[in-house]
């Protein structure tokens, strides 16, 4: 249903003109359903050209057109055609956010995510670099947030890996045999 108000300025808003805008206003009215749509149309002359102004609200969203044009029903049109666009525009963003919600909530619906086992989830890529234990032991308290550190040992030109042992204050290393 739609609450049509008309306000005229230096024009008449005849029957003729109240008809042709609920008229066009029925393309809108299809995108509502059953929601009670106000409908504010000023229009007016200034100089040669006719402005419509229409602005739209519904429960909880707005919508404004405002055109010009030499005649008047044109202006109607050409606001229509751009309520009718922001209209489709929102209903659009509405419904696309309404589906990834609802796979989201499919998805996780209730149920725990599927964990993954006996998998390797993570590769990390990184420089080894030749260095004596201790500035191994430099470079892993440097970095905090580390819990080991893969290096060459120049000492034994092996492979070492360098870790912080459970109490956070002593290291472990990881050496090779062969």
């Amino acid at each position: 249903m739609i609450n049509l108000t008309i306000t005229d300025k230096e024009l008449k808003a005849t029957e003729a003109i109240k008809d042709y805008v609920e008229k066009k206003l029925g393309r809108i009215e299809k995108y509502f359903g059953d929601e009670t749509i106000e409908a504010n149309v000023k229009i007016k002359a200034e100089k040669n050209y006719q402005i419509a102004e229409m602005y739209i609200s519904t429960v909880g969203m707005s919508y404004k057109a405002v055109t010009e044009d030499r005649d008047l029903y044109a202006s109607i049109d050409k606001d229509i055609d751009i309520l009718e666009g922001q209209i489709r525009k929102t209903k659009t963003k509405k419904e696309k956010m309404q589906k990834d919600a609802s796979i989201r909530q499919m998805t996780f619906n209730g149920e725990e995510s599927p964990t993954v086992e006996d998998e390797v989830i993570k590769t990390i890529h990184y420089e080894i670099k030749p260095m004596s234990v201790e500035d191994a032991k430099l470079r892993l308290k440097e970095k905090q947030g580390n819990l080991f550190l893969t290096f060459i040992n120049i000492d034994t030109q092996k492979v070492n890996v360098l870790y912080r042992m459970p109490d956070g204050k002593n290291f472990g290393i990881v050496e090779p045999e062969a």
